[in-house]
C-alpha cells in the first residue's frame, strides 16, 4: 500500500492505549527485515531516518528504498525524519516525499525552540504532513546530536505550552532515556511522564529506547506514549548477525550471504518491540 503520514497510525494508538514501534534503518537490508517482521506481526510501523543516515545516500533513496518495501505490503508504513536538525533539512525531507516530520530544536532556548518548531509545522501542514517535536533533553548522543544530563526531563506545563503555540502532532518528552548504548539500567522517570499526560492532549514519543527494560517501556505506553523509537540495537543486532556468519564463514565473499543473517537478527528483533509496544495485529485499525 501506498505510504501513510504518522498522524493517524499515532491517533489509533493514543485511543487504543498501545504504541507504533519507530525503528531506524540504515540500508536496504534493514528496511527489508523491519518490514518483514511487521507483515509478520500485522502491526503499523514506522521506518525513520536521521540526519547522518540522509547524508550518506540522501533523502530520495531512502524514501525510493521504504515507498517501494511499501507498495509491496498491506501493512501501513511511514517514512520519517528522525531528529531533523534544521528548517532547511525538516523542508527538504517535506518537500522529497518523508510522510512524518520531526524537528529537534531541544538544544535551543524555549522560545528558540517554539520558533523553530512552528516555522516547521507552518510548512508541513500545508499538505498535512505531520510533525513531530521535542521538548526536554533525551541523553547520549543521536549522530551529531549530544545532549548532557543537565536538567533533562520536560516541564509538564511548558510542555502545554509548547504544544499549543507549535501545532505539533507529537511531542518527544524528555524522562531519563538517553541515546546509544547504556552504561547500566535506566530508570525512566514515569511520574513525569504522567504528569505530562495529564496536560498534553497529542501523542507522545519516548527516545533512546534502546536498552530500556521492557517493563519499563509496557509502562510508559500504559502512561500515554504512542511512539517508540529504536535504533541503535537495531544496528548492534544487523552487525551481530552479519560478524556470526563470517565467523562460520571466513572464506564468503557474496553481500547477500551475510546480509541474510544480520537481517534475520534485525527481523527477530523488530518482532518482540512490537509485542512490548502492544503493535501487534493493529494493522488493520489504520486502514
Amino acid at each position: 500500500m501506498p505510504l501513510v503520514t504518522s498522524e493517524e497510525l499515532l491517533e489509533k494508538a493514543q485511543t487504543g492505549g498501545y504504541a507504533v514501534g519507530a525503528f531506524n534503518v540504515e540500508n536496504m537490508e534493514m528496511v527489508m527485515a523491519v518490514l518483514a517482521a511487521a507483515e509478520e506481526m500485522n502491526s503499523p510501523v514506522i521506518m525513520q531516518t536521521t540526519p547522518s543516515t540522509a547524508k550518506y545516500a540522501g533523502l530520495d533513496y531512502y524514501l525510493a528504498n521504504v515507498r517501494v518495501a511499501a507498495g509491496r505490503t498491506n501493512v501501513p508504513v511511514v517514512m520519517h525524519l528522525d531528529h531533523g536538525n534544521s528548517f532547511d533539512l525538516a523542508v527538504k525531507a517535506f518537500h522529497t516525499g518523508y510522510t512524518s516530520i520531526m524537528i529537534d530544536g531541544s538544544k535551543l532556548s524555549f522560545e528558540e525552540n517554539i520558533a523553530l518548531t512552528k516555522s516547521v509545522t507552518d510548512v508541513c501542514h500545508t499538505s498535512g504532513i505531520p510533525v513531530e517535536g521535542e521538548l526536554g533533553k533525551v541523553g547520549g548522543k543521536e549522530d551529531d546530536l549530544e545532549n548532557g544530563d543537565d536538567n533533562p526531563y520536560t516541564d509538564p506545563m511548558e510542555a502545554k505550552k509548547f504544544v499549543e503555540r507549535t501545532k505539533v502532532d507529537s511531542l518527544a518528552v524528555g524522562i531519563g532515556t538517553a541515546h546509544g548504548v547504556y552504561k547500566g539500567i535506566p530508570k525512566v522517570n514515569v511520574e513525569r511522564l504522567s504528569e505530562i499526560r495529564a496536560v498534553v492532549d497529542i501523542p507522545l514519543v519516548l527516545h533512546g529506547t534502546s536498552g530500556v527494560p521492557d517493563d519499563q517501556v509496557r509502562d510508559c505506553v500504559s502512561r500515554g506514549i504512542c511512539k517508540v523509537n529504536y535504533a541503535t540495537d537495531l544496528r548492534i543486532a544487523f552487525t551481530k548477525g552479519v560478524k556470526e556468519y563470517m565467523a562460520a564463514n571466513s572464506d564468503a565473499f557474496d553481500p547477500k550471504m551475510y546480509s541474510a543473517q544480520g537481517m534475520k537478527e534485525v527481523t527477530a528483533y523488530v518482532k518482540q518491540k512490537m509485542e512490548v509496544v502492544g503493535s501487534v495485529g493493529k494493522a488493520n485499525d489504520c486502514h
